[in-house]
């Protein structure tokens, strides 16, 4: 007896079921709901936590069409079905198997008007789709009316963490990033270890870029609620939404964490993250005497203490170094604000420059040559220097051009031979740091392909901007994409 109890318990679990839920009540046509009428698609928001507002549970979990809210089961006294006579709210959605309902008579309700809010809860995109995307100039209407371009669509901040809305933002312009992820199969069979969940990253993740992509959308934002739990949940409460953090660390631990999750490795195409953003360099570490005139004496240049060495390293992104900021100001008493080219930053990699780094015993000569560039290419700014007291911010403006930015000048020629010449690049996604180190604020450039309009995004404002306005904002972290003709 109990064996057949658990064999119904398991196949209903398998169907998106529970046991306890009462079966529906069947017939050969399907039933014509009188309550259709009733559903206020402007109040419906799926972008939140699928858990019953009175019980918290996440198991069988339906949206009330009518008033949006979420309630668990729809058998007799389960919190659906009490709503529903309390309120006299009638037509529910289950979150998981996408099947409406109409409670408290308990019937499927079966009406096409009604794909709508399916498509809203789980976009499904086509490769033909997915193709159009980088093509398509259409825009798209929001259900109170406002128009907005599929992709470009605020996120809504709930306390602070814009830091991590700017990194979503600019990797959602990553085109083979985002054609991955808008087909849930390309990753839906990734196996795991048992008992691993932190694949529920890559899920939200997937989520975020559909509705974010979604041409069909009831309103023109999209909340990262969902995605934002799962990374407080999977870096153990190192980022949160309601502190400030830095986006390059979050996009550091993001980009390794979505690679381990898709069961990469150490080699380069082991994953789409790899295959996007992984570049190679090579670094000359040399060690430096001591700055003491004694211990100098004693050290012979020529062991092995001193020699060169030579390790090959990986990179997701490379860190450039700002020139330091002058201590003076000019002649009219007022700050100049220091500027810098591109170029002169990357100058960092050419194989050729040196700088020296200081341990708290040694100090290291360190050289960089990129032996190979990666199809997009992240760069980081580093605006921020801690020292014992405080964090102090370099303001200092970087000169960029938004296209054909050759990154070949730094590369040796022999490595640039490997190239076949594919070395320019241009600019997809630009992250600006505004105000001061503790209070400062994030906001987005992205590149919309099809019409080469840029948008400055900052939550949940949208706004288009001319492309020399976004070479003299504060740029912190910037996605270069290479050309392909």
């Amino acid at each position: 007896m109990n064996e057949e109890k658990s064999k119904k318990r398991k196949l209903s679990e398998e169907n998106g079921t529970d046991s306890s839920e009462p079966a529906v009540k069947s017939s050969k046509t399907p039933i014509q709901c009188p309550y259709l009428d009733t559903i206020n698609r402007h109040v419906l928001d799926f972008d939140f936590e699928k858990l019953c507002s009175v019980s918290l549970t996440r198991i069988n979990v339906y949206a009330c069409l009518v008033c949006g809210k979420y309630f668990q089961g729809r058998g007799t006294n389960t919190h659906a079905y009490t709503h529903s006579v309390a309120e006299s709210h009638h037509v529910f959605l289950n979150l998981h198997t996408l099947k409406f309902y109409c409670l408290p008579d308990n019937y499927e309700v079966i009406d096409s008007s009604l794909n709508d809010i399916k498509y809203v809860l789980n976009p499904i995109f086509t490769p033909e789709q997915i193709k159009q995307l980088d093509q398509s100039t259409k825009m798209s209407r929001a259900i109170d009316g406002t128009m907005y371009t599929p992709g470009i669509v605020g996120l809504n901040n709930i306390k602070a963490n814009d830091y991590c809305n700017v990194i979503l933002q600019c990797l959602s312009q990553v085109r083979p990033l985002r054609n991955y992820f808008l087909r849930e199969e390309n990753y839906a069979n990734v196996k795991r270890p048992p008992g691993d969940s932190s694949f529920l990253l890559v899920q939200r993740f997937g989520e975020l870029l559909r509705k974010l992509w979604n041409p069909r959308a009831f309103k023109a934002h999209v909340s990262p609620h969902e995605m934002l739990q799962a990374v407080v949940l999977w870096s153990k409460k190192k980022f949160q939404f309601i502190k400030q953090s830095d986006p390059i660390d979050f996009l550091s631990w993001f980009l390794n964490s979505l690679h381990i999750a898709l069961n990469g490795t150490k080699k380069p195409n082991s994953s789409i993250i790899y295959k996007s953003f992984l570049g190679h360099m090579r670094i000359y570490t040399r060690k430096l005497p001591p700055p003491d005139a004694d211990d100098a004496a004693k050290v012979d240049l020529n062991s092995e203490e001193y020699a060169e060495m030579i390790t090959e390293s990986p990179f997701l992104y490379l860190t450039c170094d700002l020139p330091p900021t002058p201590l003076f100001t000019d002649e009219f008493r007022e700050n100049i604000i220091p500027q810098v080219n591109l170029y002169q930053l990357l100058s960092k990699f050419n194989g050729q420059t040196s700088k020296e780094y200081k341990t708290y015993k040694e100090n290291f000569l360190k050289r960089f040559e990129i032996t190979q560039l990666p199809p997009y290419l992240i760069l980081y700014i580093k605006r921020f220097t801690k020292n014992t007291f405080f964090v102090e911010k370099n303001p200092t403006v970087v000169n960029f051009p938004v296209k054909n930015v050759d990154f070949g000048d730094i590369l040796t020629p022999e490595i640039k031979e490997k190239h076949n010449g594919k070395t320019t690049y241009e600019l997809v996604g630009n992250i600006v740091h505004d105000g001061t180190p503790e209070k400062g604020t994030y906001r987005a450039h992205v590149l919309h392909t099809p019409t080469q309009q840029w948008y400055e995004m900052q939550d949940l404002h949208v706004t288009s901007i001319l492309p020399q306005m976004i070479t003299l904002t504060e740029a912190y972290i910037q996605i270069y994409e290479l050309k392909q003709d």
